[in-house]
């Protein structure tokens, strides 16, 4: 792949990179023993304990930063694999064939794995 495009798509996922780490903050935060996972957090600092009601929000809360949380995180490593792929030289190939990806295909998504063929495959 030429090396002007390989720099785009690399300055493109550097900033989504930022951008989901952004939001996976307001939803959870790095898990201590395991620094790659992100676990998701509740704020139980101004809700009584004893009121059935809101511990039952919170719980509802918390079950929708679990969702959000997960799908921010696999992109986020979609993302940061394909950062770690550009640094390996190993961009824009696919993993199932050995193909090059299609450009248009990385052009909608800078962190695809597979090329059209492939695109279901894992």
């Amino acid at each position: 792949m030429d090396a002007n495009k390989t720099k785009n798509f690399k300055e493109k996922l550097t900033k989504e990179l930022a951008v989901l780490e952004t939001e996976l903050k307001t939803v959870g935060a790095r898990n201590p023993s395991n620094p790659a996972d992100w676990v998701a957090k509740i704020d139980d600092s101004e809700f009584d304990h004893a009121d059935r009601n809101e511990v039952a929000d919170e719980i509802g809360n918390l079950e929708t930063n679990i969702a959000i949380l997960k799908d921010l995180e696999i992109r986020y490593n979609e993302v940061k694999n394909a950062l770690e792929k550009i640094e390996k030289g190993e961009y824009g190939v696919c993993v199932v064939c050995g193909k090059e990806i299609e450009e248009e295909r990385l052009e909608a998504n800078q962190a695809a794995a597979t090329c059209k063929e492939h695109i279901n495959v894992k």
